[in-house]
């Protein structure tokens, strides 16, 4: 995989690096030599990015992504090569309850992004990170392409689906003659070490692992494209270095998910979780009345495949040992920082 040594005393600025994907990926290209500024809420006390202690080796803006003045001239004086646009309100069941700041945050704040990029003559290439929530789910077999119709169901994906024809209206309006490229990029549910958000099942089977109790799960027939985080982070670098190097044959919107093999049901992965915790772990169906969520979701990743050269690395099986080794060692008070950076090792010789 090249994007090591590409990323090596590049400017990357990053919206969402204190979430868990970002501090992830924050973690990943400091290891790859690049120069981070990153803008973003607080983070939360019980947090990736805390525990990684992260703000000790970026440029750090705390900010509201719905603030755009703010975000104008941090993105201008960053004087960024590579901008890559992960801040959201990420959660769906929360979109139920506060759709105006979901929409708020999730549309705005990739409109605002992009008025941004337009007064950053510095920046080649531009990554707006949404979901495999975008397509219009009609419940396949089958992965959803590139090329499927839109239409997220609930706020949280309704509001990626519309960040979605921001980004394509900004490419084509204010873009299609510059020098910069612009690109989506669609990924499967993320596992891995850090993740402390509420109604997501892997914090939810560490946290009940942890205290010895039988994890509750809401829905074990679901079936989702599960990855380890790494997998998209990795997708989302060679992206960005491939339109960097090359603008107009690497624009666009991408997929990135597992292998067939590695889309399975919200209880097949949580029988591996307790198979690799051990001490007797187990898990009880209890359905809590929720709001609605997709039965059937999968991603047709042969584009990225094809003309990214990106394969998944690691299946369900590693991504799930490698996210019980991280939460293990946290409730048992060991180094997490050494042990995500050997993580991020492992994974990178792996390719």
């Amino acid at each position: 995989m090249p994007f090591p040594d590409f990323y090596n005393g590049k400017k990357v600025f990053i919206t969402g690096h204190t979430g868990f994907k970002g501090s992830w990926l924050s973690r990943l290209l400091l290891a790859c030599g690049a120069e981070i500024t990153g803008y973003a809420l607080e983070a939360t006390e019980q947090s990736l990015y805390n525990l990684l202690k992260l703000g000790k080796d970026i440029i750090s803006i705390i900010g509201d992504i719905r603030d755009r003045e703010n975000l104008v001239k941090s993105v201008k004086d960053s004087k960024s090569d590579i901008i890559i646009h992960m801040a959201a309100q990420p959660l769906v069941r929360k979109s139920y309850e506060s759709p105006a700041y979901t929409f708020e945050t999730n549309v705005m704040g990739t409109v605002n992004i992009l008025e941004a990029l337009r007064e950053c003559d510095s920046a080649r290439s531009f990554l707006n990170v949404t979901t495999d929530k975008v397509y219009e789910n009609k419940e396949w077999h089958w992965g959803y392409r590139e090329n499927e119709p839109l239409c997220g169901y609930d706020p949280y994906s309704n509001s990626k689906s519309c960040s979605e024809l921001v980004t394509y209206s900004y490419k084509n309006s204010f873009f299609k003659d510059s020098n910069t490229a612009i690109s989506t990029a669609r990924s499967g549910n993320v596992i891995g070490g850090g993740d402390f958000s509420k109604d997501r099942i892997i914090p939810d089977c560490a946290y009940y692992a942890s205290i010895g109790e039988p994890i509750i799960i809401r829905n074990p027939f679901s079936t989702r494209p599960y990855q380890h985080v790494l997998e998209c982070l990795s997708g989302y670098l060679l992206l960005t270095q491939r339109q960097w190097e090359n603008k107009s044959e690497y624009s666009g919107s991408y997929n990135f998910g597992p292998n067939d093999k590695s889309c399975v049901t919200t209880g097949q992965l949580t029988d591996m979780f307790c198979r690799f915790w051990g001490r007797g772990t187990e898990w009880i169906n209890k359905s809590d009345g929720g709001p609605h969520e997709a039965n059937f979701l999968k991603l047709d990743c042969s584009k990225s495949k094809s003309v990214l050269g990106w394969i998944p690395n690691w299946d369900i099986e590693k991504a799930v040992q490698k996210t019980v080794e991280w939460y293990t060692c946290y409730y048992n008070g060991g180094d997490v920082s050494l042990l995500t950076d050997k993580q991020i090792i492992d994974y990178l010789k792996n390719n």
